[in-house]
């Protein structure tokens, strides 16, 4: 059973009782000789025989159906494709999706509306240092930000971010992420003490029409509304994830699971897991046909064309490494710039961001 639904319902699911069998053999001396056998309700005893049938071990997780999260965007193909094309059934894994509002992914799993889902590994290393109860278990693929600017602003590399305005979707999301640690790793100062760049919030929509009308010297954003803008509005690709080293080879997003199924429901993880790795490899091979296929059923919005070439500059060869090693160099960039606490113990927050999974390959091809 797999359902796909637009909005976040609660599901109420039943909870298998086992009940163990008792032989009672009541010898009534009292009563003229008469006895009774009593069977619990829900079993069975062998008939002529006061010893019972033994009980087949119920498999807890045959009935449960995993809640996934999504919210529509072009690089989740592997989360689309693992529907469309059948893996989670493949892995024989019944789920429920639900698509949320962009950036409410977090808040759905915390309040336990969710137990899967797809995400960005730079936005999550701020909620789990901050106790998200979650678990990563592979990344899926690289690429995702761009940042832009006008072809006349002489904004060309990053000394020339200096001064300057940078219209970002918000203060913690990927792009912003992705800007800081290229300018950082360039000496340009953008911690809170040290900030050569101011950053301002504008929607996504929106982020094109500021940077056209003078409001913000570069932009920040996503794939694929980053390409549709710089191809509406021609502007310059000045950093790419996907193409700039050394980011083009650092994993940008990955699945993961409540910690709780991790604990109780291992199996389940794994499932998840598999058909995800799968489904991200079958998008590795098939660009142009995955991105027909989340336009056509309404995934994503766009231009299939468009999102064909986008999807073609990502690496969809699923890694659990690639997430691990990622998740460690841009967690300590971020304590480095200030979007983490300096508090937090960046190699016990990467140990404990991860678990390790029974039947997961190490890298799916």
């Amino acid at each position: 059973m797999i359902t796909k639904k637009s909005s976040v319902t609660k599901r109420k699911r039943g909870r298998l009782l086992l009940i163990p069998l008792f032989a009672i053999t009541l010898v009534m001396t009292v009563l003229a000789g008469c006895s009774s056998n009593q069977t619990p309700s829900g079993s069975t005893a062998t008939p002529g025989s006061s010893t019972p049938a033994p009980t087949v071990e119920a498999d807890q997780s045959k009935d449960f159906v995993l809640r996934i999260g999504y919210g529509g965007s072009l690089c989740e193909a592997p989360l689309h494709m693992a529907y469309e094309k059948g893996y989670f059934e493949e892995e024989g894994l019944k789920v429920e999706l639900t698509k949320l509002a962009p950036g409410t992914i977090f808040d759905a799993v915390t309040a336990n509306q969710v137990d899967a889902g797809f995400s960005l590994l730079a936005s999550l290393v701020q909620p789990l240092s901050n106790g998200l109860p979650v678990k990563i278990t592979t990344g899926l693929h690289t690429g995702c930000d761009k940042v832009l600017a006008k072809k006349d602003s002489g904004i060309t590399s990053p000394a020339d971010f200096k001064g300057k305005k940078v219209g970002v979707p918000s203060m913690t999301s990927s792009p912003i992420i992705f800007t800081k640690r290229v300018l950082a790793d360039n000496g340009i100062g953008v911690g809170v003490q040290n900030s050569e760049v101011e950053f301002v919030v504008y929607s996504t929509t929106d982020l094109p029409i500021a940077l056209e009308n003078g409001a913000v010297d570069a932009i920040a954003m996503n794939d694929p509304t980053a390409t549709i803008a710089a191809n509406e509005y021609d502007l310059n690709v000045v950093f790419d994830s996907a193409l700039d080293a050394p980011y083009k080879d650092q994993y940008c997003c990955s699945a993961f699971v409540r910690e709780n199924i991790v604990t109780d429901y291992p199996d389940i993880a794994a499932k998840y897991t598999r058909a995800m790795q799968k489904a991200s490899a079958w998008v590795q091979e098939n660009q142009d046909e995955a991105a027909k296929i989340q336009v056509d059923n309404k995934w994503v919005a766009g231009d299939a064309e468009v999102n064909a070439k986008v999807l073609k500059t990502f690496n969809y060869i699923p890694s659990v490494s690639g997430a691990y090693d990622a998740f460690g160099i841009t967690a300590k960039q971020l304590q480095e710039v200030g979007m983490l606490d300096a508090g937090v113990d960046v190699d016990n927050l990467h140990k404990n961001s991860f678990t390790a999974l029974d039947g997961i390959p190490e890298e799916y091809k």
